[in-house]
């Protein structure tokens, strides 16, 4: 990857003369001067003078066609850290709005860097509580890391990797979330260059070594899209786009492939003038190749949370490749590239109302994220990247001492005393706000200052408390309380609904609990004794529906194959051949492969993929093999992606809620190292009707653990509602369905 820019002054003022007024241009000068003078010949550590790197800073705003407060924000952002200028003078000379973005610049510098969980989270907090008056301060932030970043080879190995490891962690996911798509790449290709150079540089090389044919292959296609669109006489700019380092490693990485086998290193973009030509070309290119299946996504209909919107497709392009193409609007583009920062660019003769309008929409929907607006898209993007979220719906509170919690809108003093400690919530006997007593049904607002107030003679949560608290947590640590004061009428009840469940669903309860069977439930389950279990189950810990199904499991299963068995035998005696019956007199049965219905084919071996296991609801897709009939993909799956057109067949479900078939799912979940994680991953399983078929876990480090688990399902909603109720578990970070 190419160095960034280093800028001079006179370029950034050349740049900014046509869209700012005298005046604003004027500021910016002033602001170059001052910071000039105040930084001297001071060096950085990187041996890079500290105005050098303001004005760095300064340009990467321009460049984002941010406005003349940012810009000006940009040349000064470090002379209150670094020099003997005071705050009181930038905002003196420079006006409230520059000195609030120079002041959360300084805050953000101060906040230390943890690889943690807990500490990541802690850090976003920080930087919401920064960021929240002016969404300014986090742009400056992201040119000052992008400037960073490029002058990080002169420092020592250690601190480039932490350095790299945060730009990561935190501020590429940030302008991920911000929709400042060109501010990502380069920040997630920086610090991949430190965290894990041997790959950067093979993919580097690779890419070059192959830059001739992609190119090639590109123009080829460029030429066809021109041709296939001249009779719609569309005014549009297509050019063809190289993938990003980062985004080729990470594929490489999650999908397990060799830089050969990634099929996409580059796409097409086509940039037009309106949303009526955005599809007027893309009915032209499907029209000139055929799509392949479930790789169209209508952003433009349905924008992402960040603004992006466009058109991406993928089609069998020249030579039988697959070939992404990308259509959007010159507007959509401008969003695409900047995202945030675009809605504080203005022009000439417009003032600082018009980027502050309220009645904006895209200001209106950006000031949602500065209240925390979880988003929803692909849940693992933001999580997993950041290991982290920009959490939504939350309440930022002060302890005495200082400290920041992060709790959910309606939370009250009980669920801040139970985020402390359990102790400290057991005990807790009254709260103080802001210096003055609240009753304990007070709703924090951001900003209070909550002193939670203790007895040791405290005798417990009261039975009231399970009404007054809002949080899944501190409710869990009452009910654990109260769990152990009645224990033995738990024991009791619990047995009593075992009983019943096996009895009403067929089997003889006595033949079942056998020592053998306890012994193996326990195990699965990760109870210490039957009494344990039988006590959750009398609580309400778990469902008794769940714990049922693991006793009459091997029974189950031994059904299952002997209809499997049956099935399999009567398909194996019907013709092999394909016939041209109509899809409704196709044979229905309990077999997942039987809910498959290939168009206008029948009377021909199916069988569902092990390689991505499809559900019902998931878009599929058939591929004929040879001597095997037709297996079925998920359209998305990975070894799919290099399958022969000619063989491709397209296939749907007959029912997508049918609830007599089950099929295999597998799970991921990422979660903190924590003692019982597992044990509670298990519980969360036995609450819901699924049948868990296997469950392992796998420790990284000190920090973090992969579970995998193997369920039986119906469809793609049931899975879905299992990966959210596991993700309610404490420390299940990602919850995820496995797709290779």
């Amino acid at each position: 990857m190419a160095s960034l820019k280093q800028w001079q002054p006179t370029e950034i003022f050349s740049k900014i003369q046509t869209e700012m007024t005298p005046d604003q241009v004027d500021m910016v000068k002033r602001a170059y001067q001052v910071a000039r003078h105040a930084h001297g010949t001071n060096l950085r550590a990187s041996g890079e003078s500290y105005i050098a790197h303001s004005t760095n800073v300064a340009g990467i705003l321009a460049d984002l066609n941010m406005d003349a407060v940012a810009v000006t924000a940009g040349f000064l952002h470090d002379v209150v850290e670094d020099s003997n200028v005071q705050l009181a003078d930038v905002r003196e000379q420079f006006g409230d709005d520059v000195a609030l973005i120079v002041d959360g610049v300084t805050k953000i510098s101060k906040i230390k860097y943890n690889s943690s969980r807990e500490a990541l989270a802690e850090n976003y907090r920080k930087l919401l509580l920064v960021m929240c008056k002016d969404i300014r301060v986090m742009i400056v932030k992201l040119a000052d890391r992008m400037d960073n970043m490029d002058t990080l080879g002169d420092l020592n190995p250690e601190f480039q990797t932490r350095f790299a490891k945060e730009t990561l962690d935190v501020y590429a996911p940030i302008a991920d979330r911000l929709g400042m798509g060109t501010v990502k790449w380069e920040l997630q290709d920086m610090a991949l260059r430190y965290l894990n150079p041997e790959a950067y540089y093979k993919i580097a090389h690779s890419m070059k070594s192959k830059r001739n044919e992609r190119e090639s292959y590109i123009q080829d296609a460029i030429r066809e899209v021109k041709n296939a669109i001249k009779d719609y006489h569309i005014d549009a700019e297509i050019y063809g786009r190289p993938k990003h380092i980062y985004s080729i490693y990470k594929k490489m990485v999650d999908k397990h492939k060799k830089f050969e086998e990634i099929y996409d290193l580059s796409a097409i973009r086509i940039i037009v003038d309106t949303v009526k030509d955005c599809y007027a070309i893309l009915g032209a290119v499907h029209a000139k190749w055929p799509p392949m299946p479930g790789r169209f996504k209508d952003y433009i209909a349905m924008p992402k949370p960040n603004l992006y919107q466009s058109l991406h497709t993928t089609v069998i392009g020249p030579e039988g490749k697959p070939l992404e193409i990308q259509i959007r609007t010159k507007e959509m583009h401008r969003i695409a590239e900047y995202g945030v920062a675009a809605h504080w660019a203005y022009k000439q003769g417009e003032t600082d109302a018009v980027a502050n309008d309220e009645n904006n929409m895209q200001l209106n929907w950006f000031k949602k994220i500065i209240e925390i607006q979880e988003e929803t898209d692909n849940a693992s993007e933001f999580m997993d990247s950041v290991q982290g979220e920009l959490f939504s719906d939350h309440v930022y509170a002060f302890t005495p001492n200082g400290d920041v919690l992060e709790l959910p809108q309606g939370a009250g003093p009980l669920d801040m005393a139970y985020s402390i400690h359990t102790q400290v919530g057991h005990r807790a006997t009254g709260a103080r706000v802001n210096g003055k007593m609240v009753s304990l049904d007070y709703q924090i607002k951001n900003g209070d200052i909550v002193e939670i107030i203790t007895s040791a003679n405290s005798t417990g949560p009261g039975k009231n408390w399970l009404d007054l608290v809002h949080t899944n947590s501190a409710k869990h640590k009452i009910n654990q309380f109260f769990k152990k004061q009645n224990r033995e009428d738990n024991i009791k009840t619990g047995a009593e609904l075992l009983h019943n469940q096996l009895e009403e669903t067929g089997y003889v309860p006595n033949e079942l609990l056998t020592t053998e069977n306890w012994d193996r439930v326990l195990n699965e389950l990760h109870y210490r004794s039957e009494d344990d279990l039988l006590a959750a189950l009398g609580f309400g810990d778990i469902h008794v529906v769940g714990v049922a199904n693991r006793f009459t499991s091997e029974i189950r299963d031994e059904r299952q194959r002997e209809r499997e068995q049956q099935a399999e035998q009567e398909l194996l005696e019907q013709p092999q051949t394909l016939s041209t019956k109509k899809e409704a007199q196709a044979p229905q049965g309990n077999r997942p492969a039987d809910n498959v219905a290939i168009d206008g084919i029948d009377n021909v071996l199916v069988r569902i993929s092990h390689c991505c296991l499809p559900l019902p609801g998931d878009e599929i897709i058939g591929y004929i093999t040879k001597g095997r009939g037709i297996s079925i993909h998920r359209v998305d799956c990975n070894n799919f992606s290099q399958a022969e057109p000619g063989r491709i067949i397209a296939a749907h479900w007959r029912h997508v809620d049918d609830n007599r078939i089950n099929y295999q799912s597998k799970l991921r979940f990422e979660a903190d190292n924590r003692n019982g994680v597992l044990n509670d991953v298990i519980k969360r399983f036995s609450n819901s009707p699924v049948q868990l078929t296997s469950i392992n876990g796998r420790v990284h480090d000190d920090t973090g653990v992969t579970i995998e688990a193997i369920v039986e399902v119906h469809n793609v909603a049931q899975a879905e509602r299992v990966l959210d109720t596991v993700k309610m578990v404490p420390g299940v970070a990602t919850a995820t369905r496995i797709l290779n």
